[in-house]
C-alpha cells in the first residue's frame, strides 16, 4: 500500500503539470479543444511515471512478475494513447473550436480550468488507477492477463477500423446521408465501444494481482464518460437532427454491437 500511495501521488502531480501545459497551449492556440489531443498522452504520462516510480522504490529482488505486468500495462496504454492522439490531431488540424466546449464555457460561471482542465485531469488520474495499482502489485493470475490483452486488442480493432471506415465514408462523393457501413452497421459508435473495451482490458490486466480488482470503478467511470457524459449521448443530440439518422438509430444499436433490426 505504501508503494501505491507514492506512485499515485506522483502521478497526480504529473497530471497537474500536464494540465498546466495544456492550459498554456489552449491560450496560445485559442482552442480549448486541444485538451482532446492531450487526452491519450495524459494516460501515457501517468503510466510512464507510475512504472519509473514503482521501479525506483522497489527492491530489485522483488521486481520479477510485477515488472512484467508493469511493462505490459505501459505498452497497452502507450499504443492506445499514441493512436488516439494521432487520430484526433489529424482530425482537428485546421479546425476551429469544438462547439461542445463553446457551449460548456458559455454556461454559468467558471473558466477553462474549472470546467475543462480540472475534470479532465481528475478523470485521467482516476481512470488510470488500474495501471497505478498494477505496476506495484505482486504475483498475479496469468489467464486474467490473457483475457485482458484479448479484450484490449478487440477494442483497439473497433477503434481503429471504425475511424478508418468513417474517414473513407467522408471522402466518398457517392456516400449516403448516414454512415451505416462496416462496423457502423452494428453499432452507431464503434470507436466509443472500442475505447471502453480497451480500458476494461487494461483493468483486467491490472486486476490480475491484488489489490487490482478494487479499481473496478475506473473502467466503469470511463464507460460512463463514453456513453453518457462526453461521448455517445452528447453526440447523438446533434446527429439526430441530420436527415436519415433517426431511421438509422431506430435499426442500429447505440453502443454494444448487435445485428441491425429489421424495418417494420
Amino acid at each position: 500500500m505504501g508503494d501505491f500511495l507514492v506512485v499515485t501521488l506522483v502521478a497526480l502531480v504529473a497530471v497537474a503539470a500536464l494540465m498546466g501545459l495544456t492550459a498554456e497551449l489552449a491560450q496560445r492556440t485559442g482552442r480549448v479543444s486541444v485538451v482532446d489531443t492531450i487526452w491519450g498522452p495524459g494516460f501515457i504520462v501517468v503510466s510512464v511515471v507510475s512504472v519509473l516510480v514503482s521501479n525506483a522504490i522497489s527492491d530489485v529482488e522483488a521486481v520479477g512478475d510485477r515488472n512484467d505486468r508493469a511493462w505490459i500495462l505501459l505498452a497497452m496504454v502507450s499504443f492506445w494513447g499514441v493512436r488516439l492522439a494521432s487520430h484526433i490531431g489529424k482530425r482537428s488540424h485546421g479546425a476551429g473550436e469544438d462547439p461542445r466546449y463553446e457551449e460548456l464555457l458559455a454556461r454559468g460561471p467558471g473558466g477553462i480550468v474549472r470546467k475543462v482542465l480540472l475534470p479532465q485531469g481528475l478523470a485521467i488520474w482516476f481512470v488510470s488507477l488500474p495501471v497505478q495499482v498494477g505496476v506495484v502489485a505482486r504475483d498475479g493470475v496469468g489467464w486474467l492477463m490473457v483475457v485482458g490483452l484479448a479484450l484490449w486488442a478487440t477494442g483497439l480493432v473497433f477503434e481503429s477500423v471504425g475511424d478508418r471506415q468513417l474517414a473513407a465514408y467522408k471522402q466518398d462523393p457517392d456516400r449516403g446521408p448516414v454512415m451505416d457501413r462496416g462496423l457502423w452497421r452494428y453499432t452507431r459508435h464503434p470507436n466509443y465501444f472500442g475505447d471502453a473495451c480497451v480500458w476494461w482490458g487494461i483493468y483486467l490486466v491490472g486486476a490480475s494481482a491484488w489489490p487490482g480488482p478494487l479499481t473496478i470503478l475506473s473502467p466503469i467511470a470511463m464507460t460512463y464518460f463514453l456513453v453518457f457524459a462526453t461521448g455517445a449521448r452528447l453526440l447523438e443530440r446533434t446527429m439526430m437532427q441530420r436527415p436519415g439518422y433517426p431511421e438509422y438509430a431506430a435499426r442500429t444499436s447505440m453502443f454494444f454491437p448487435l445485428p441491425p433490426k429489421r424495418s417494420s
